[in-house]
């Protein structure tokens, strides 16, 4: 079977600024790296996020068929939901389902940068538990040197 995984690494957080891309060579700024650009794949996209305090995302938009989930990691910031403004940060997970208008910025007041990972999908509901799994309880750990026994 030949391997259907990919490794990539984006760096620490600290190093996350200096990153410069996007996902046209028209909308590319510093701190915005889209993971799914460099890696294979299929049904989820990622992006690594970071703004200095004061920093906007200068634009709104919304998705018809992408569901969106921001997971901010550090530093505080506001998001624009539709009419409401939401507080965020470090440990903040903001759903965006079809349909919202959506735009964000790192609190002016921040003491650094706002960083977050944004992951989006689209395609089929998820089931509250995955019925696509196998499990093996026997299979050995990778990390033991005994075998796993």
């Amino acid at each position: 079977m030949e391997n259907s995984y990919e490794v990539a690494s984006i760096g620490a957080l600290d190093d996350w600024r200096s990153h410069f891309g996007g996902f046209s060579a028209a909308k590319s700024r510093d701190g915005r790296r889209v993971v799914d650009h460099e890696l294979t794949m299929q049904f989820i996209g990622l992006t690594a996020n970071a703004l200095v305090p004061g920093e906007e995302a200068g634009y709104w938009h919304a998705h018809s068929q992408i569901e969106e989930l921001y997971v901010f990691l550090e530093g505080r910031g506001q998001m624009g939901l539709d009419d409401d403004l939401v507080e965020v940060g470090a440990g903040s997970v903001v759903r965006v389902g079809q349909g919202v208008w959506r735009t964000w910025r790192a609190h002016p007041d921040s003491t650094g940068e706002l960083r977050w990972l944004c992951i989006r999908a689209g395609g089929e509901q998820l089931p509250d538990l995955p019925s696509d799994s196998t499990r093996d309880e026997h299979r050995a750990m990778p990390w033991s040197s005994d075998g796993g026994k």
